[in-house]
């Protein structure tokens, strides 16, 4: 054998040594890292799911519901945080300013991301710039309850009894500017009746006190007040939709009762911060419509008088701006402020 043909030999022998390694070492590498592969999977860690109100309300018990079926199929922990406080602003403003890359989502409402815009002179974030909506979620509608021992047995006697004495009856809210306020605000001015705001801290505590009688009338979410409309305890006198629930066929709408034009149906859904990866916001939406025409999520949502709601984020980004433009005009023109 020739020098040549003895180097020849031992390079062909080196570099196939070299591309054994090669290949060797790229299948030890993960997927992800795998040249020409796609990065990993979302989610790969827990999600924190921000609900700008306290527990008990109805946009709860949705964000509570999606989160237990996202952490199944995501096969990560979802775990819901309540940031209450100023009518959801305080968990909207920590939303917005998280980190933009889908392991931090809300939940917002037609109160958050549709009345406080009109409501307050100055928010500290951006209705439309600060957030990447994800997908609608549900619509819940409100409904028109008094204490059990306040003697009025419809809207007309609740109206009545208004006039009877302008300012000295009261409602409660789960606080300024959230959609249980602009429920009640709208009764008035529709009504044509005088009665004090007195908010609180969220839909729990103002339920409370309706029952235990410190404030004779609230507009409450169908979702929290159902439990105690059925035990006695609260007087369903019209609910807040165009038309009836089927959870109370025998409530009339506020608009049927004789209060014209009136109709308010609050929608909640899930946003994201703004600058979230499309394709992430596109997987989540994804899986949110999975989750929303799950048979059991479904039942669940009926039995709250909850109707889902589908839709991709450019048309759920076009449904918050026509609300923020149809409520900030509505808001205007009745003079509420809660600054």
């Amino acid at each position: 054998m020739t020098l040549n043909m003895m180097t020849r030999k031992k390079t062909i022998t080196l570099l196939a040594k070299a591309a054994l390694a090669c290949c060797l070492g790229t299948a030890l590498l993960p997927a992800s890292a795998q040249p020409g592969t796609p990065a990993a999977t979302f989610p790969t860690r827990a999600v924190k799911f921000i609900v700008p109100f306290p527990p008990g309300g109805a946009i709860d018990a949705l964000a509570r519901l999606l989160g237990q079926h996202l952490s199944v199929m995501w096969k990560q922990p979802v775990v819901v945080e309540n940031r209450p406080g100023a009518g959801g602003i305080i968990g909207t403003e920590q939303l917005a300013k998280s980190a933009p890359d889908g392991y931090t989502i809300g939940m917002g409402a037609a109160s958050t991301h549709g009345f406080n815009a009109a409501l307050y002179k100055k928010l500290p974030y951006d209705t439309l710039g600060d957030f990447a909506p994800v997908a609608p979620s549900a619509m819940v509608p409100n409904v028109l309850v008094t204490n059990a021992s306040v003697p009025v047995q419809n809207v007309q006697g609740l109206i009545a009894m208004a006039r009877a004495q302008p300012g000295k009856l009261s409602y409660a809210s789960a606080g300024g500017g959230t959609t249980l306020h602009l429920s009640c605000e709208l009764f008035k001015k529709l009504a044509d009746v005088d009665i004090m705001h007195v908010p609180y801290k969220g839909s729990g505590p103002a339920l409370a006190d309706v029952m235990g009688g410190q404030v004779p009338v609230m507009c409450d979410s169908l979702t929290s007040a159902l439990p105690h409309i059925r035990s006695g305890k609260l007087k369903a006198l019209g609910v807040t939709s165009r038309t009836r629930s089927p959870l109370l066929p025998n409530v009339p709408t506020l608009a049927e009762a004789g209060v014209k034009g009136y109709e308010l149906t609050p929608w909640y859904g899930v946003f994201a911060p703004a600058g979230t990866p499309p394709q992430v916001v596109a997987q989540m939406n994804a899986d949110i419509q999975k989750v929303l025409k799950l048979p059991e999520v479904k039942e669940r949502l009926t039995t709250i008088g909850a109707e889902a709601m589908l839709d991709t984020p450019e048309g759920f980004a076009a449904m918050v701006r026509k609300d923020l433009h149809k409520w900030g005009g509505l808001i205007k023109e009745m003079g509420i402020t809660v600054d």
